[in-house]
């Protein structure tokens, strides 16, 4: 899709960038140039397994790594720059060590501003995690002042067989708010009322949340046993390669496998395969009601001459409830192929997009809607989909561009709604498109591509930011591809409300064995936070999706000592069920397809988990690989 070229920026676009599973790109200084992304038609390059997180970026530019404090508890401010300087490196804060996880901190004397300076925190209060705090006075938004958010009810998680039980805190958290949070030096402002990057805390969960869900007149489900129902080995390759696709309908389990996607029944049973040309680049992670998806495809497998194959620019529709490919695009821009990054689906529409441009097809007859046109200023990085389809645009020079999100009509490409991104960040993830989230890197340096969630209102022709929620450098744990659109993990959207995974950290209570995680809910509405869960010690919980009813699904990893459990959480209360818990005799199975690092869908009581890669075997002492594990009671 294209706009007319605008004046006083022209340039021109790097090669093409190759498709899905990109490594993750080292996160630049805030405002430098970053180098854009591998080009898709380039050199044939062996494919690589998900790189560790990049290496922080160097001092002097926006949001330096931090030092460490001497010993400071979980989420104490550091220490700002002694100069007034945007972007200096902080100093490691002396300090005592900090009686508990969420305690308020005294903070460093006050110094001229710079990025990340902390507010007054509360005076100090007994020490406890999730002790009740007050809110702080009304103060300039310090970007990057860690966040705070209230105790919710502990799960109902057995601990580990010989640990005490946990008892639930209880805490009434007041709230607070910040109505402007500054992003970044220079005149950068995410200017809304009652956004807050520090999670603004409200009530007790037990009283907070939004209208959606119901949950506290359903009953709770019984817990089912699980099983393994069954399982799908590794295939067999000489070198790695991209089998990520994974999706399940209501009447077939469908998993990419090399070279083809093989439909399976929900409780086992090959079902059926449909072939490709080449290895799989992207797989959408849309579905629609009727079990309709799209792939992205290399032109052909490995040859002689092309040892990885060809580029990645062949879109498939597929038809997983029939086993059948719809159709089979690919695009020009003049009279030059086109290779893409990314493929998905979003109101009835197929669009692809990459560093080259984006191009669109009808979903169902495969008729052709867009395509990129050589010399356009803009072109459309990738797009999100689901019930609505929305493009992320990058206008101008490539390494210092304008970026856009543009609520499209799937059928025309029209224009609906623009969002202009703040000027420095290069690339935007978008985790849901209704309602309207992205996410945005602005200095992350934890590998997340994640330091900040807008929530965005599309009803306009001007699209507004709603809220802001910070990921605090690693405090939440999101994943993100690091350039490409569509691909987070780790993050669920409902109606109004962001659920994100916080970090490891002590439980506050001296007789539980291992550190937990928590998942906190944060309303779209003024990006404060609404309640949270704690996973049981030694384990980490993961939000997953939502159900009909609009609880959270989350799923819980294996301990020591017992298998992984599928969690039902009620939106208003936080409390907790569980759906399922899995045996012990298939932890180490299990531990492999995690969801931190792989594809895991819960629909219709069963736990389906899909492996990433396929590669040749390992070592013997490291056990045997699977593509695919589905656990149910039946």
């Amino acid at each position: 899709m294209s706009q007319p070229p605008q004046p006083g920026a022209p340039q021109t676009p790097p090669p093409p960038a190759q498709g899905g599973g990109q490594a993750y790109m080292p996160t630049q200084a805030f405002g430098a140039v970053e180098p854009p992304a591998p080009p898709a038609g380039a050199p044939q390059t062996p494919p690589q397994t998900p790189p560790p997180p990049p290496p922080p970026a160097a001092p002097g530019g926006f949001g330096p790594p931090e030092q460490p404090a001497a010993a400071p508890g979980y989420g104490y401010p550091q220490t700002p720059p002694a100069q007034g300087g945007f972007g200096a490196p902080e100093q490691p804060a002396a300090a005592p060590a900090a009686p508990g996880y969420g305690y308020p901190q005294t903070p460093p004397p006050p110094a001229p501003g710079g990025y990340g300076y902390p507010q007054t925190p509360p005076p100090a209060a007994p020490a406890g995690y999730g002790y009740p705090q007050a809110p702080p006075p009304a103060a300039p938004g310090g970007y990057g002042y860690p966040q705070q958010y209230p105790a919710g009810p502990a799960g109902p998680f057995p601990p580990p067989p010989g640990s005490p039980k946990k008892k639930p805190p209880m805490a009434a958290i007041i709230g607070g708010a910040v109505a402007l949070a500054l992003l970044a030096g220079g005149g950068i402002w995410y200017a809304t009322s009652g956004s807050s990057d520090n999670g603004g805390t409200k009530t007790d969960s037990s009283q907070a949340g939004g209208p959606q869900g119901g949950g506290g007149s359903k009953g709770a489900p019984a817990t089912v046993n699980g099983k393994m129902l069954f399982s799908v080995d590794s295939p067999q390759v000489d070198d790695l390669v991209n089998v990520k696709g994974t999706w399940v309908t209501d009447q077939v389990f469908a998993k990419s496998d090399v070279y083809k996607v093989v439909g399976y029944g929900l409780s086992g049973g090959k079902k059926y395969e449909i072939p490709l040309d080449g290895e799989i680049c992207w797989a959408s992670q849309q579905v629609t009601p009727d079990g309709k998806t799209a792939v992205l495809v290399k032109e052909s497998k490995p040859t002689p001459d092309k040892k990885y194959g060809g580029p990645c620019d062949q879109v498939v529709a597929l038809d997983l409830n029939n086993g059948k490919k719809l159709w089979q695009k690919a695009a020009k821009a003049g009279d030059q192929p086109v290779s893409f990054g990314e493929v998905t689906v979003g109101g009835g529409t197929v669009a692809a997009g990459g560093t080259s441009g984006g191009a669109a097809w009808s979903l169902s007859d495969g008729k052709e809607l867009w395509t990129p046109k050589a010399g356009d200023d803009c072109r459309d990085d990738g797009y999100g989909g689901g019930t609505k389809l929305v493009a992320v645009r990058r206008c101008g020079d490539y390494a210092r561009p304008q970026m856009q999100v543009q609520t499209l009509d799937p059928a025309t490409g029209g224009i609906k709604s623009t969002y202009k991104v703040p000027a420095g960040l290069n690339y935007v993830h978008v985790v849901s498109t209704d309602p309207l989230v992205v996410a945005v890197d602005a200095g992350d340096h934890t590998g997340s591509a994640a330091s900040d969630f807008l929530a965005i209102d599309d009803s306009a022709k001007e699209g507004t930011l709603r809220s802001k929620v910070s990921t605090q450098n690693g405090k939440f744990t999101p994943k993100c591809e690091s350039t490409n659109v569509e691909g987070c993990k780790k993050v669920v959207v409902s109606k109004d409300t962001l659920y994100l995974p916080t970090q490891e950290h002590q439980s506050g209570n001296s007789q539980e064995v291992g550190r937990v995680t928590d998942i906190v809910g944060f309303g779209l509405s003024d990006g404060q936070s609404r309640g949270k869960v704690s996973g049981a010690p030694g384990s980490s919980i993961t939000p997953l999706s939502l159900d009909r009813d609009g609880y959270l699904v989350a799923y819980q990893d294996p301990t020591y000592k017992a298998g992984g459990m599928v969690i039902r959480i009620d939106p208003k209360t936080f409390k907790t069920d569980v759906l399922m818990k899995n045996p012990v005799d298939t932890v180490e199975a299990e531990r492999k397809l995690s969801p931190n690092y792989q594809d895991v869908v819960w629909s219709q009581g069963r736990l389906y988990m899909g492996n990433g890669f396929a590669n040749k075997p390992g070592p013997a002492g490291l056990g045997k690989d699977y593509l695919a594990l589905v656990f149910g009671g039946s």
